[in-house]
């Protein structure tokens, strides 16, 4: 039986994957990061085990999980370490990284998880816990107090159970034991995610103790940041793959690109890590980053996930390799880069072929299906917005259009070949019952759709245009399919 990769078999691994630069006992706990998944291994924590690597001290990372206990079982059983695979086509990079020390499992044991916040080395939170775990309504920017969760922290914070919940406690317990605050650093994928984590945390300490929110505002930090790295999900077959091929079983692995990005506010009330160091770039605005991100590589990466996964296509590179899919997708970046705002450290036309040769990466194995997911939640900052900003200058949009029209589409759960999948969305419930409601009824599901109030604003039911020209996009994709229609939007306009 393969061993399992733990600190004692480090001195039996091939030369070919390199270890971690520094002694992880010797490092204290900075750090303590909420939702550690594929995308923060992959990410965040590769930075601080550079860091580390260089001589800087004290950034180690105490993790914890909010929900499951899934990343615990695969993380403590290996000290904290897992293997870093960087694929480009037939290269690869394999690296162990060290900087996580232990998971704790917040529902199991949500004491140890404040505690660990109080604690005097906790400089900084991190977190990744996708847009719901900001218990924020996306329509109107509120703390969702209807949320069982949400409820029982504002009742009783002492076991809290929500991201916001958490952080307030920890705060508390701080400021009850005369310490500073740590700074919080959002790392989601979410416009203003410094914003929504302060907004979220201080709608919760005026509703429980406004001395507590003051002292918050007053001497805390939130710092906005954008994060830019595509990480697929591990497979079984990745797990296996990397025993047969590295002698050792690492539940944790994580698979990724070369190319990685972290743009940061420098906005810090604690002892700030020294990230330009490890070629984060420190910004007093991040708004334009990530805007251009979002509008850039992810709205072109949700129209590949429901184009490409409603043509039949498992991965992004076999989207990509749709030549109707490729050239829609350039139609996408000539749209939504006229709402650019302006950044001059960033050529676009390189920042485009370099997102080209990104997504065309076959190595990646990047499954439609894990983008698509959530997509209620993704549309309106990567789609919606430029959409309607386009709209606002009298321009039409036919490649932006289109990709809404396949959101829409995507929520039948039957692509072209008449293959079934299951739709993974908060909204799920509601939109099947839509589908359901109105069948092939083309006009009365789209418009019932668009009534959508968590995803869309009231102007495409106010506006007849906005309304028809999604409406065009949704029956030209359902009468001709997926290349047709792209070919269409593509010569549109």
């Amino acid at each position: 039986m393969t061993d399992r990769l733990n600190e004692s078999t480090l001195d039996q691994l091939s030369a070919g994957t390199s270890l971690p630069g520094y002694d992880r006992h010797s490092q204290r706990a900075g750090i303590v990061h909420l939702g550690v998944g594929a995308f923060h291994r992959g990410h965040q924590a590769a930075y601080f085990d550079r860091l580390m690597a260089l001589g800087e001290e004290g950034w180690a990372i105490q993790g914890a999980s909010l929900r499951s206990a899934r990343v615990a079982e695969q993380l403590n059983p290996q000290g904290g370490l897992y293997t870093l695979i960087e694929r480009d086509g037939p290269e690869s990079r394999s690296h162990i990284v060290g900087s996580i020390q232990e998971i704790l499992v917040a529902p199991e044991n949500p004491k140890a998880l404040v505690d660990k916040l109080a604690h005097a080395d906790t400089q900084l939170v991190t977190m990744t816990v996708t847009e719901k775990g900001y218990c924020i309504d996306p329509a109107s920017g509120n703390l969702r107090d209807d949320d069982p969760d949400v409820i029982a922290d504002l009742e009783d914070l002492s076991t809290p159970r929500t991201t916001p919940g958490f952080l307030l406690a920890g705060f508390k317990a701080r400021k009850e034991a005369g310490l500073k605050p740590f700074t919080v650093l959002s790392c989601d994928n979410i416009p203003e995610n410094g914003v929504r984590t302060r907004n979220a945390v201080l709608a919760m300490a005026r509703r429980i103790d406004g001395a507590l929110a003051d002292w918050i505002e007053r001497e805390g930090a939130f710092p906005s940041s954008m994060v830019d790295r595509i990480v697929p999900a591990t497979t079984d077959e990745d797990i296996a793959e990397l025993a047969r091929s590295a002698g050792y079983r690492d539940e944790a692995m994580v698979k990724t690109e070369p190319f990685t990005q972290w743009v940061v506010e420098d906005n810090f009330c604690a002892d700030r890590p020294p990230l330009d160091k490890v070629g984060v770039q420190m910004t007093n605005d991040v708004v334009p980053w990530e805007t251009t991100k979002l509008r850039m590589l992810n709205g072109a990466h949700s129209a590949i996930a429901y184009l490409g996964g409603l043509a039949g296509a498992p991965f992004v590179h076999d989207a990509m390799a749709i030549e109707a899919i490729a050239r829609l997708v350039d139609r996408i970046w000539d749209e939504s880069g006229e709402t650019l705002p302006s950044i001059p450290e960033l050529d676009v036309t390189a920042y485009r072929a370099r997102l080209k040769a990104r997504f065309e990466n076959s190595a990646l194995q990047h499954r439609t299906h894990q983008i698509a997911m959530d997509g209620s939640q993704k549309l309106p900052q990567r789609l919606l917005t430029p959409f309607i900003e386009r709209y606002d200058r009298q321009k039409m949009s036919p490649a932006l259009s289109l990709a809404i029209a396949a959101w829409l589409r995507w929520q039948h759960g039957v692509n072209q070949n008449g293959e079934t999948f299951a739709v993974d969305d908060p909204l799920r419930q509601t939109t099947r019952s839509i589908v359901e409601k109105h069948g092939s009824d083309h006009q009365n599901y789209v418009g019932e759709m668009l009534g959508l109030s968590e995803v869309f604003s009231p102007r495409f039911l106010q506006e007849e245009l906005l309304r028809e020209r999604i409406l065009e996009s949704y029956v030209r994709l359902t009468d001709v399919g997926v290349e047709a229609a792209c070919l269409a939007a593509i010569t549109e306009g």
